[in-house]
């Protein structure tokens, strides 16, 4: 893809404090928060907790754990979303574009260079393979809102989560078995957790989600746009893919925000990794598929913390997985995930 009559592509991460001063940290933390998809509460109720329980005590916790990973470079959820377009810019010649949703690269910055580059249209890849409106949802409706505003000259359309594409499956297959050793107990995928009236609100019937234990399981309308639903068919799909038997295999949910809420997707990741030396599981393998890049939630929060909750439990061997990131099964699937969409 050139300028001029061919589209780019503008890849879409998260974000992250631009550094590890505690005021650019509290930046990132009151836009994340104050996002209405992230936090869905009465505004009112939603600022005041943020400002009178998260923005006073959360950012130095925050700046301990950033600091535990932070690199020469920064942010390693930046610097591997860089990577990665970098990857796919020098496969296919096309012109690749990065931004945050939250904080810097700004989305604005990132649309800016592009119409500065030339371009009359533009392919938008949220980074997440799982439907939800904390993240995919929310990146739309940014994205949309700049263009509309600011770019009006500018066409654009979307890549849908690719949860269940071939290419995403086979690169997720591909990096376990890299890494995969001789015995395993139990392989964990372990996914962003999400408040359960999340998973309510998107079911599109309004009538199936969370009503029994099984709804994630059967395929319907709801189901493809569920982020649970979307959550435990990527992983059944790898397992089945490299002959993971279904008893060695199990999904959990990471990462709970207190102020979004207090009932949470089950089972916790933490709970997990606790209970399965009870079980006489003591060697177990983790990843986290919605995440595409290595960041805070897997390099600390899995690899650190979820490592440590597993030895004090008596696990005795713990593999962490790393993300897709930059790897060339994944670029290669990108390439195609892309080119699918137009």
């Amino acid at each position: 893809m050139t300028n001029g009559t061919s589209p780019c592509v503008l890849i879409v991460n998260l974000g992250s404090p631009s550094s590890l001063e505690i005021r650019d940290i509290k930046k990132y933390l009151k836009e994340f928060l104050s996002d209405d998809d992230v936090i869905d509460l009465p505004k009112l109720f939603q600022q005041l907790i943020l400002r009178a329980f998260i923005l006073p005590f959360r950012p130095k916790r925050t700046k301990f754990s950033y600091e535990q990973i932070w690199t020469g470079e920064g942010s390693p959820l930046i610097t591997n979303t860089h990577c990665l377009a970098s990857a796919l810019q020098d496969r296919t010649g096309w012109g690749v574009y990065t931004a945050m949703r939250y904080q810097k690269p700004s989305i604005e910055d990132a649309l800016s260079r592009i119409s500065r580059d030339g371009y009359k249209e533009v392919v938008v890849v949220p980074l997440y393979p799982h439907n939800a409106a904390a993240t995919v949802g929310s990146t739309r409706k940014k994205v949309e809102s700049v263009i509309t505003n600011q770019f009006p000259e500018l066409a654009f359309s979307f890549v849908d989560p690719f949860f269940d594409k071939d290419k995403y499956i086979t690169a997720l297959a591909s990096s376990i078995q890299n890494y995969l050793p001789e015995r395993i107990d139990m392989l964990v995928f372990s996914y962003h957790g999400l408040p359960v009236r999340h998973l309510q609100k998107a079911d599109v019937t309004g009538s199936h989600c969370v009503v029994t234990s099984e709804c994630c399981m059967k395929e319907c309308e709801s189901s493809r746009t569920c982020y649970r639903a979307n959550a435990i068919k990527t992983a059944r799909l790898t397992a089945e893919r490299i002959g993971i038997p279904s008893d060695k295999w199990q999904v959990s949910f990471q990462s709970r925000v207190s102020l979004a809420g207090p009932k949470w997707m089950e089972p916790s990741t933490a709970d997990t990794l606790a209970m399965l030396p009870q079980a006489g599981k003591t060697n177990v393998v983790i990843l986290c598929p919605s995440f595409i890049c290595d960041c805070l939630e897997t390099l600390w929060e899995i690899d650190n913390e979820g490592r440590e909750i597993f030895a004090r439990a008596g696990g005795e061997s713990f593999t962490y997985i790393p993300c897709l990131n930059s790897s060339s099964d994944f670029v290669e699937g990108l390439q195609s995930i892309i080119s699918e969409s137009l």
